[in-house]
């Protein structure tokens, strides 16, 4: 990873450029005043180079679903130790990330969202995810089960107030009482509404997609399983061309096979790599808390204490895109879709990141030939070590 600071203007030579029309052999990105000034093939426009000696550059990772990493937790009141779990995320070619929560009482919650909502101010984050409290007991995976519960109006209005509109996503078990209705209630507050962590059968999920819910919150985990006669939410997630779904592709929540099923019949357009991260992330083995529950890690694997049930992810977007392309056997341009445009149209960023391309933010990573992070760059300055 180099150690070079500060914004540049250049040109970045000699690299195999994954743009939204297909990747360029010999390619090149002008990058002036943070931001991609063009992208093209061929011989470089004149001016101050770096030559990539046949790196492949993408666009920077736009990650929708993260709890930390670096040994530390979003839910940490401690701003210095966030920003020191976001720079872990950095260094691995996330340039983008929604902070992702975990089940807590509503007042301890809002005082999370809110602690966040100025960091989001700040630009360190795109916005803030909650994964809980209003999910299944029954699928409540590193939740905390005495702590899940029905959402009502009250509630989801306080979350939401907390976050003064830097609440992006909320993740809901449409079964649950009034399950429904909340979805309606984010929807018409300009919130993505996601489906997860629920015990629903088809005929409980299609009035929430109906409602207006767009996300399917890593798919197959945390969910009644597909059935051949109940597809359950899997099912009918999967195959409502609404809907978006989540991957965690670790190798661990999914089976290759699964990955590769899904995304191929999801798509370009609906299909999103996550990493579910937790503080755990970037450092290593140990025990851990997530949401006041222990978990502990081993062979970068998180499980719950009791049970052993799979919490959380060690994962990174760069280990995400690798694994996607080298073991569920997609093409770069999938995996850029799925670590990158896709996410990022989801948040309403399509027009700031997500693609190399005139116009857009200078944020891309330069991967080498393993799919490595050789170096990172967010709005044109290079992210140190």
């Amino acid at each position: 990873m180099s150690t070079w600071g500060g914004p540049v203007d250049t040109t970045l030579t000699g690299g195999r450029i994954a743009t939204p029309d297909g990747v360029l052999e010999s390619g090149w990105i002008s990058v002036r005043d943070g931001r991609i000034d063009a992208v093209g093939e061929g011989a470089a426009p004149e001016g101050e180079t770096v030559d990539l000696d046949g790196a492949l550059v993408v666009p920077g990772f736009v990650d929708i679903h993260c709890h930390g990493g670096g040994g530390g937790a979003f839910s940490s009141p401690d701003h210095e130790l966030v920003r020191r779990a976001v720079a872990a995320h950095r260094r691995h070619g996330t340039t983008t990330m929604l902070a992702s929560l975990v089940s807590r009482p509503i007042p301890e919650l809002a005082d999370q969202v809110a602690a966040l909502a100025e960091l989001v101010d700040d630009g360190v984050f795109a916005g803030v995810h909650l994964e809980g409290p209003f999910l299944s007991a029954a699928r409540c995976g590193a939740h905390d089960p005495a702590i899940l519960r029905a959402p009502d109006t009250h509630s989801v209005a306080t979350l939401l107030r907390a976050g003064r509109g830097t609440v992006r996503m909320v993740t809901i078990a449409p079964e649950l009482d009034n399950g429904v209705e909340a979805v309606r209630q984010l929807v018409d507050g300009g919130v993505l509404a996601a489906i997860g962590h629920t015990d629903a059968t088809e005929a409980q999920v299609r009035p929430a997609v109906d409602a207006g819910a767009t996300i399917a919150t890593h798919l197959f985990n945390g969910m009644r399983p597909l059935h051949h006669r109940e597809p359950g939410p899997i099912g009918a997630l999967l195959d409502d061309e609404r809907v978006t779904v989540e991957l965690i592709c670790d190798l661990h929540h999914l089976h290759p096979t699964a990955v590769r099923l899904a995304a191929k019949h999801a798509g370009l357009g609906r299909t999103v790599l996550v990493t579910d991260a937790m503080a755990a992330a970037g450092v290593g083995d140990g025990v851990y808390d997530i949401g006041g529950l222990a978990v502990t890690v081993k062979d970068g694997v998180p499980t719950l204490g009791e049970g052993g049930a799979l919490a959380a992810s060690t994962l990174t977007m760069d280990a995400a895109f690798r694994n996607f392309v080298r073991s569920c056997e997609l093409t770069i341009c999938q995996a850029v879709a799925a670590t990158s445009t896709r996410p990022a149209a989801l948040l309403g960023l399509a027009g700031e990141t997500g693609e190399l391309r005139a116009g857009l933010a200078a944020d891309l990573v330069v991967l080498d030939e393993e799919l490595r992070p050789r170096d990172v760059m967010i709005k044109g300055e290079w992210v140190k070590e």
